[in-house]
């Protein structure tokens, strides 16, 4: 077997790997693009409902991003913060939406009050 020949093969499996995993890749991105769709979808024709809830829980979930890291530039990180609640309603359900932080600050546990949501859009939360 020739030099060429070996790596004439080998080039030919990673040309068959590469556009296996470019597969799957965009895949990947257009079967969550359609589920994320399909929920704001869903969202949309469900009823805006006001119940009596009170605030169980509260959580953050921080990701990190690395960027850059180049040979000519610095890499750096930024961090992103999600806020979530987590609600008790009076059916014994519990909810768990995600919370502009602007409003996470002002919730704190064992609050009662009306929560109002969409599906699995939260929209407010008013004390009582």
């Amino acid at each position: 077997m020739s030099v060429y020949g070996f790596f004439g093969g080998f080039s030919s499996i990673f040309f068959i790997l590469f556009i296996v995993v470019f597969i799957l890749v965009i895949g990947t991105f257009i079967v969550n693009a359609a589920r994320g769709i399909g929920q704001w979808n869903k969202n949309n024709q469900s009823p805006i409902l006001d119940v009596e809830a009170t605030v169980l829980t509260k959580r953050t979930d921080v990701s990190s991003h690395l960027h850059g890291g180049t040979d000519h530039t610095a890499a750096h990180h930024t961090y992103s913060t999600r806020y979530y609640v987590t609600f008790g309603v009076m059916s014994g359900d519990r909810m768990e939406f995600l919370i502009p932080d602007r409003e996470y600050g002002m919730l704190v546990e064992g609050d009662r009050g009306m929560l109002r949501f969409q599906g699995t859009r939260y929209l407010s939360f008013r004390r009582q």
